[in-house]
């Protein structure tokens, strides 16, 4: 059992979870995909432009990725908090909750801009940037840092709405915002003949016009509960505090995928331009098992609120039950698509060879990641922050040393993998134990 003992539930229940699952995953699905959609359109844009364009957009965007990707706990958090108000039937109350979710992304936004603008040119060094492509790194990091507090606002007002059980909206305005990115880019850069700063101001116009929807409809909402909209010193500091260990847990996840990085270039060329190759593909085959995890913090979430422990725990086992069968099926596609997804990327038959095998492990780890992805995100809508801060420090003290000795016993990029399947292993481990102990089951509209 993947959590605590309970009742098997009957055929009815199972698929009543069914459909909130997929009413929840497929959407939040959509948008994920459609987020890496916007450095896809700006790298096509840019790469018409030059070399020293492109190379200076890949700096930017490397550093601007990172920022943002460490304030994700925005939407984690945000999302628990709402969805435990949601099934307490307090709608008044949940949308407060993310509005103060709001209010510190915009206050954390304008702290990043005021460190980002004047160091952008040093930023920007230290990344290892060459001379020639560094003005253009430095233009395009210093113009888009304006939009950082429309892209956290993004992330905690998406939280919101995945907390009020919607993610149909947020795949509303991704898609919108995909649709005005890549417009606006192609008529800054070519039309006004603005180059890379034109990419860099039609990505902040964009994310800005996405955040202002977002808005329009929290304020709507607000106003049609009787919520207030202003800032509340005590809520903003709840949400940092709820936010603080998932930083935690997402700066060790980074460092784990740096250190593999790292290990892979020590490998050699071909040996990191395959590990490049095979990262791209688990990153997509992440946002399927995320669109999972993420129902699951939004479900779980109401029903510990609902004061519903019993059902929370039928929700995670079908969850489980999902995340297992769809790591199952991305595993046979990548078995399946190995020889032919690996040659769309490089022609070089060395780094096929390098690849291949590595994939196989990738493909046999899928389920493991499905268990993993699942139980992070009921473990997040339960609001268990510092426990799974703690199992990530720990699994990054077990793959740490496990990545580091692939290159002293010449183990290679298949024995780098192996180290990956490692780590989900342990969060695997963690996870099930404390899903296994009941203790991330406490009901309330607070934790």
């Amino acid at each position: 059992m993947l959590m605590t003992q309970a009742p098997a539930a009957s055929q009815a229940d199972r698929r009543r979870h069914d459909r909130e699952i997929v009413a929840l995953a497929v959407p939040a699905f959509g948008a994920l995909v459609a987020e890496p959609l916007f450095l896809m359109v700006d790298t096509a844009i840019v790469g018409h432009l030059g070399t020293a364009q492109l190379a200076g957009l890949g700096v930017a965007s490397a550093l601007l990725v990172t920022a943002v990707s460490l304030f994700v706990f925005l939407a984690y958090a945000t999302t628990a908090a709402v969805a435990r108000r949601v099934g307490a039937g307090d709608l008044r109350a949940a949308i407060r909750q993310g509005m103060d979710g709001i209010w510190l992304a915009l206050l954390l936004g304008a702290l990043i801009v005021a460190v980002v603008l004047p160091t952008a040119p040093a930023m920007v060094t230290l990344f290892g940037s060459s001379e020639t492509a560094a003005p253009y790194a430095t233009t395009y990091l210093r113009i888009s840092a304006l939009g950082i507090p429309a892209m956290l606002i993004v992330l905690a007002a998406t939280g919101v709405l995945r907390g009020l059980q919607d993610t149909k909206t947020p795949l509303y305005v991704a898609v919108g915002g995909f649709v005005a990115n890549g417009a606006l880019n192609a008529a800054l850069v070519y039309g006004a003949d603005l180059g890379i700063a034109g990419s860099a101001w039609g990505t902040v116009i964009a994310q800005c016009g996405m955040a202002a929807a977002y808005l329009w409809v929290v304020v709507r909402g607000a106003r049609r509960h009787g919520a207030s909209l202003r800032p509340d010193s005590a809520g903003i500091r709840a949400s940092a505090q709820a936010g603080a260990p998932l930083l935690v847990r997402t700066l060790s996840l980074r460092a784990i995928l740096m250190i593999a990085t790292a290990v892979a270039a020590r490998l050699g060329d071909e040996d990191i331009a395959a590990h490049q190759i095979i990262l791209s593909l688990w990153s997509l085959l992440a946002f399927a098992l995320d669109a999972i995890a993420i129902a699951g913090q939004a479900i779980i979430g109401r029903y510990l609120g609902a004061g519903d422990a019993q059902g929370a725990r039928e929700a995670c086992r079908r969850m489980v039950q999902w995340g297992i069968g769809t790591g199952a099926v991305l595993g046979l596609a990548v078995i399946a698509a190995r020889p032919l997804f690996v040659p769309l990327f490089t022609g070089d038959p060395v780094v096929q060879q390098i690849a291949l095998p590595a994939l196989i492990v990738v493909a046999l780890a899928q389920p493991i990641s499905g268990i993993v992805f699942v139980l992070d995100g009921v473990l997040m809508g339960a609001g268990d922050g510092p426990y799974l801060a703690r199992a990530m420090l720990v699994t990054l003290a077990v793959f740490a040393p496990a990545a580091l000795l692939v290159p002293a016993f010449d183990g290679g990029l298949t024995a780098l993998w192996g180290a990956m399947t490692l780590m989900m292993a342990i969060r695997m481990l963690t996870l099930w134990l404390r899903s296994r102990s009941g203790r991330w089951i406490v009901t309330g509209a607070t934790r």
